[in-house]
């Protein structure tokens, strides 16, 4: 079986997110949506709810499972029987980051291989930052968000501070 790990913090999944899922999981017999627990970024949603999120996003996608992870991703791709990860590129700029980790993670392990995917042309401005932004300032996120993350966000951000 080959599998594929996407890792991210996915906070939240975006429309570009699920199009690299969507394509992912028609290379691979199973994706391994592999949702970092990394508090430091100060996510905006927990760790359960990103997982919730990811799971009702992918849910038409039967080869495609939702996870978590923490620490180094090598290491959890070997333990998941991964053979490769796939990272999405919006612009030259992700080139240059991504490109560092690939060459990092196959120090690390050289049995993990990296693949970059581009996100069809009308999601390569789209983040999960700018998404987040956007609904802030009251903005209608639909058309970057699945319906479910479009709700999340709405209660999230309209919530009155007790």
């Amino acid at each position: 079986m080959r599998t594929v790990i996407y890792p991210g913090s996915f906070d939240p999944i975006t429309n570009g997110h699920i199009d690299i899922i969507q394509r992912a999981a028609k290379l691979f017999d199973k994706v391994i949506v592999a949702v970092a627990r990394n508090e430091s970024k100060n996510p905006l949603f927990t760790l359960q709810e990103r997982i919730e999120l990811v799971s009702v996003s992918a849910k038409h996608l039967p080869n495609v499972v939702c996870d978590t992870f923490e620490g180094l991703l090598v290491n959890y791709v070997e333990a998941q029987g991964g053979g490769a990860v796939i990272r999405g590129l919006r612009a030259i700029s992700d080139f240059e980051f991504e490109f560092q980790l690939a060459l990092m993670n196959r120090k690390l392990n050289e049995r993990v291989e990296t693949i970059f995917m581009m996100p069809k042309d009308t999601y390569t401005f789209l983040s999960s930052r700018i998404v987040k932004e956007i609904a802030g300032l009251g903005g209608d996120v639909s058309a970057f968000v699945p319906q479910v993350v479009r709700t999340a966000l709405l209660e999230k951000l309209t919530k009155k501070p007790d």
